[in-house]
């Protein structure tokens, strides 16, 4: 990998860091005169056909990329310098930790609670990007953190310290090459929020737009490179000394790393939020902003202006008449689509880069921590899905091995039973009631003691998912986001032709040869609670599926069905019949006892006609035009010989048992197959 590596130049608290350096060669640019220096003309040349964009990416220049070879080299031959960041770290950490050991043994506990708070804030913030994510990450979490403690670590995500506008404007300056206010019409006097990697003004253009111009902070990549240097030197260390940890932590912080550097360059944070726009961008009341990319380079981003309040803003929200469960439950079903559809998910999900905009819709901002989840990966999650509603404990331990969990090697004969201890214990009530957080927890006990390693992947989901089940949890306590997924899930599992979830499919709907109904009408009432839900398409879909060599199974199980069903149907008619005729003559007829089977598979077909009718876009007149273009399919007709000589083995059978064996009541049994009985010659009895 080509890196360009940039020397540290300060270990000083991350606020002020390379805020001087650039301060000292900084030239007054308050006084320099509006269009003293004119914005870079060009002739009509070739590259005036160059889009923005491209002008963008080729005036952004190299971008710091991650490497850890390259860090490392950089940093093995200081040692004065990663020494006294470490000491600074853990000297600041064990002073905190002390502080709140001294105030449990004083009972000063809840006294201090709130300054504690403050200052576990003050000390993430000085630390840097690694710190302040974490920071951001317990923000979200109502259930795991105090509320004074959530209240103060909530500021990270939009309110820590600023650098000087005359650094801020320097930026603007060398990246767009003139002082921002010949590129604006309006620039706010101060930014009105400060992040973690930059600061945000508020803008407008000369055309009128109203935008947000991010400013990157100065001596970004020289703190971060030492914090990731020294925290994967640290996760080296412990993953090579205590042998309980199975998982790459290397890898994970590698991962980390590269989303970060990634972060730093914010022609490719535009980028991400084009390709997001046009995966998620039509997904109803979700909203992404526009990238300027004439204003937009390497440290400089110009998009549209976004107006809203947090989520977890609950009484701004409600004052703005917004719903915000409903937005949650929009975020969840994009988050769906970002991890188990598209793979591209936003990975920093925090309150500050979701807003309720006022006409209701859900807005999504920073795309700079992004990540991709494989195709392979995205079916092993749902297959995983399957097994766990289905209790197959034994197919969920094989997809751990899919998704890179265990290695192929793993003997899975003792965590079969572990997986499902802790399963159906978790899943006692239903899946719908679980919270997110519920199955990370469970599954980690079991992972802590069986080879389990933690794919870097995995990492980023998880704090994807749970940070959004934090902020959820924050709107409605009561907010089960698996209970909001599974309808996507079930249209997944019931509309993708992939030979992976048509194997889940068959799976969920077959044990041990007999159809489950109810999983199908469990399947089919939730997929139509899914906002892009085509019955019209899944229809077609399962008859291309039907009539194809792999549907071989369904088909021989439909004959099957129909068999029995209609075997039923017609040893009922022939009872009555016999009935009728027995009545003229003044004889007494038994009455077959029909199979509770039978009946229940009939009220199963007529509840799912219900249900499919009662989907959107359903038309049965539609289903009704397919049926002369199934006639003629050579499978449907095997089908009918099939059904045919099937009946008629039951007719003869039948007909033998009811003039040359015994008069005792018919019995179908469960399976629709009839009893035994010891042939016994009957005559029906003289008047």
């Amino acid at each position: 990998m080509n890196v360009k590596t940039v020397s540290p130049t300060s270990t000083q608290t991350y606020a002020n860091s390379g805020t001087q350096a650039v301060l000292e060669n900084l030239k007054d640019v308050n006084t320099i005169p509006v269009q003293a220096v004119p914005l870079e003309t060009e002739a009509v040349t070739s590259e005036v056909l160059k889009s923005a964009k491209d002008r963008a990416f080729e005036l952004a220049g190299d971008a710091v990329r991650y490497d850890p070879v390259a860090i490392a080299a950089e940093y093995r031959n200081r040692p004065l310098q990663v020494w006294g960041r470490m000491l600074s770290v853990f000297w600041t950490f064990f002073s905190f930790t002390f502080s709140l050991w001294f105030d449990g043994k004083t009972g000063r506990v809840a006294k201090n609670e709130k300054r504690r708070a403050a200052r576990l804030r003050d000390i993430l913030a000085q630390l840097g990007p690694a710190f302040i994510k974490i920071g951001q990450a317990l923000s979200t979490r109502p259930d795991l953190v105090p509320p004074v403690y959530l209240e103060e670590l909530t500021t990270l995500q939009d309110q820590l310290p600023a650098f000087p506008n005359e650094v801020a404007y320097q930026f603007i300056q060398e990246e767009l090459g003139a002082h921002p206010n010949e590129i604006y019409a309006e620039i706010s006097p101060d930014p009105i929020a400060a992040a973690s990697l930059g600061q945000v003004y508020k803008g407008k253009l000369k055309t009128g737009e109203t935008v947000a111009i991010k400013v990157q902070r100065p001596g970004l990549a020289e703190n971060i490179g030492l914090d990731i240097y020294i925290l994967r030197r640290v996760a080296l260390w412990a993953q090579n000394t205590f042998k309980i940890i199975r998982s790459d932590l290397a890898a994970i912080m590698d991962e980390l790393g590269e989303r970060i550097y990634e972060e730093m360059d914010y022609t490719h944070e535009g980028q991400n939020a084009e390709r997001f726009a046009e995966l998620y961008g039509h997904i109803k009341d979700i909203y992404v902003p526009s990238i300027y990319w004439e204003y937009t380079r390497r440290r400089v981003l110009t998009m549209e202006w976004i107006t809203g309040v947090k989520l977890t803003n609950l009484e701004a929200v409600k004052a703005q008449g917004i719903d915000a469960p409903y937005l949650i439950e929009v975020g969840v079903q994009c988050s769906l689509r970002q991890l188990l559809e598209h793979g591209f998910f936003h990975a920093d999900p925090h309150p500050g880069n979701l807003l309720a905009t006022p006409d209701g819709q859900l807005a999504y901002l920073d795309f700079g921590m992004m990540s991709e989840v494989k195709p392979y990966q995205r079916y092993g999650l749902l297959e995983a899905i399957v097994h766990l509603v289905n209790r197959d404990f034994e197919g969920l331990a094989k997809d751990y091995v899919k998704l890179d969990f265990l290695t192929p090697d793993t003997d899975l004969t003792p965590i079969i039973p572990a997986l499902a201890g802790v399963f159906n214990n978790a899943l006692g009530a239903s899946v719908a009631e679980l919270n997110f957080k519920s199955i990370t927890d469970e599954l980690s006990a079991v992972m802590y003691e069986y080879p389990f390693r933690v794919p870097a992947y995995y990492a980023l989901i998880i704090r994807s998912l749970v940070t959004l089940e934090g902020i959820a949890i924050n709107v409605d306590p009561e907010f089960k986001v698996l209970s909001k997924a599974y309808p996507y899930v079930a249209k997944r599992l019931l509309s993708d032709p992939s030979p992976e979830l048509r194997t889940s499919l068959q799976e969920l709907l077959f044990k041990q040869g007999e159809f489950r109904w109810n999983r199908l009408e469990n399947l089919l009432s939730n997929a139509r609670d899914s906002e892009d839900y085509d019955i019209s398409k899944i229809l077609n879909q399962a008859l291309d599926y039907l009539f194809s060599e792999r549907g071989d199974f369904i088909r021989d199980r439909i004959v099957l069905e129909l068999v029995k069903g209609l075997d039923t149907l017609s040893s009922n008619a022939f009872a009555n019949a016999k009935s009728v005729v027995g009545e003229w003559f003044g004889v007494k007829a038994s009455q077959p006892v029909v199979s509770q089977t039978a009946q229940n598979n009939l009220a199963h077909i007529k509840r799912i006609w219900d249900i499919l009718q009662s989907t959107p876009g359903f038309d049965g007149t539609k289903v009704l035009q397919l049926l002369p273009q199934l006639l003629v399919k050579p499978e449907l007709q095997n089908m009918g010989q099939r059904v045919v000589g099937g009946l008629a083995q039951r007719a003869v059978a039948r007909l033998i048992r009811e003039f040359l064996l015994s008069s005792e009541p018919e019995v179908i049994s469960n399976n629709g197959s009839y009893p035994k009985t010891s042939p016994q010659l009957s005559l029906p009895a003289a008047k």
